[in-house]
């Protein structure tokens, strides 16, 4: 059967309003002005229709986490951010027990069995830490920071069997050259996080395919003295190197919009991809709330639309959906649609080798948000069905 889309403002790398989209099997068939013979219809009545949002970096929503227990609490929450238009998605682990760690990984491997048209794509797990700077943890708990145990590393990617698909770590522990490797070996994605390295530490490693800086600004150091010179902190090795992606937070509290609009300029649309780093309170009110595993989680407040420590000392990663850092990056920061929509779909495919997603574009799978100009998702369509 194919399925004739028509009456969009499509967004390419351009905005798009004199062509039909067609769907068969799940996958896009054609982006044409040429008539096609179709089945059904979909009237987008005047709706900017953009791919389907890629979220590499989001820890939980709607009151569950990703690490919660459960195969459900991982399908609940890829389920709220589906509402919200996020169509991919990476389920993320924060620093906690071995056995939860396990856990978490044997549960997002079970979960991707559920893949199907018309539910949000699981596409595998991206550990954030342990093995972190205990300077630079943020948010993360201290308890289980720690430098790289390739012990344990190995054992958690075995179990996993190909379902682990990043490992974010600080490049100064000892250990992480070695952890590096291993993932090169792998075909696994490394990202360098809550970091106090400098550039001679960390650019060894982006050499090596270390190519993902996780949330920019948080959880890492800027320009800083080692004896009496300044060394470039990573933040601004992530300026330098023109190969690295580079993770933005853009709900407009982690980073205020001048900064965004400086990251823009310095990185473009091809090294940016936006993420939510939400937790458990994505989609929900406000009040107390858990960082991580909810039987041995952070403790945070959720306040305000932000979530932080109980202290008020860091945030606690974030209560942002998808649809608003878009919107925080087109009507805040007043950077470009397309470009935005580059940033959150295929900057994002391409940094985590997603091959068939992230795009308008024939032979890709039609993944599909329609939305107003207030950034409000209208419909959410999943490999050519709608968000059951």
């Amino acid at each position: 059967m194919i399925t004739r889309i028509f009456n969009g403002i499509f967004i390419t790398n351009k905005l798009e309003t004199d062509k039909n989209l067609y769907i068969e099997d799940g996958k896009i068939l054609a982006f044409t002005e040429e008539p096609i013979d179709y089945d059904v219809s979909i009237d987008a009545k005047g709706l900017y229709v953009s791919p389907g949002f890629i979220d590499i970096h989001t820890h939980g929503a709607g009151g569950f986490d990703f690490a919660d227990g459960t195969v459900e609490d991982i399908l609940n929450v890829a389920k709220t951010h589906a509402m919200h238009g996020t169509t991919t998605v990476f389920p993320t682990s924060a620093s906690m027990s071995f056995e939860d760690t396990i856990k978490f990984v044997i549960n997002v491997k079970e979960a991707m069995k559920e893949n199907a048209s018309g539910k949000p794509y699981i596409a595998g797990s991206h550990l954030e830490g342990p093995y972190f700077s205990q300077e630079q943890r943020g948010a993360q708990n201290p308890i289980y920071v720690k430098s790289p145990v390739k012990e344990e590393y190995i054992k958690v990617v075995e179990v996993g069997e190909g379902t682990v698909k990043r490992i974010s770590y600080a490049p100064e522990l000892n250990g992480s050259i070695e952890l590096c490797e291993y993932l090169n070996e792998k075909n696994i994605i490394s990202a360098f996080a809550h970091t106090s390295g400098i550039y001679e530490e960390i650019k060894p490693l982006i050499d090596s395919g270390c190519k993902i800086a996780t949330h920019l600004y948080s959880g890492m150091n800027t320009v800083t003295r080692r004896g009496l010179g300044r060394k470039l902190g990573a933040v601004e090795t992530t300026f330098l190197e023109d190969d690295v992606f580079a993770e933005v937070i853009a709900d407009g509290i982690h980073l205020p919009i001048p900064l965004l609009k400086l990251i823009y300029k310095i990185k473009g649309e091809d090294k940016i991809c936006l993420i939510t780093d939400s937790m458990r309170g994505a989609a929900q009110g406000e009040g107390k709330s858990v960082l991580g595993p909810k039987n041995d989680g952070v403790d945070c407040i959720v306040k305000d639309g932000i979530a932080y420590l109980p202290d008020m000392t860091a945030y606690a990663g974030s209560v942002a959906t998808a649809d608003r850092l878009v919107r925080v990056m087109h009507k805040e920061a007043n950077i470009p649609l397309c470009s935005v929509i580059k940033m959150m779909c295929e900057t994002p495919a391409k940094a985590m080798n997603v091959k068939d997603r992230g795009k308008i574009c024939e032979g890709y799978f039609a993944d599909l948000v329609f939305f107003d100009e207030d950034i409000k998702i209208q419909k959410v369509i999943i490999e050519g069905k709608e968000l059951y």
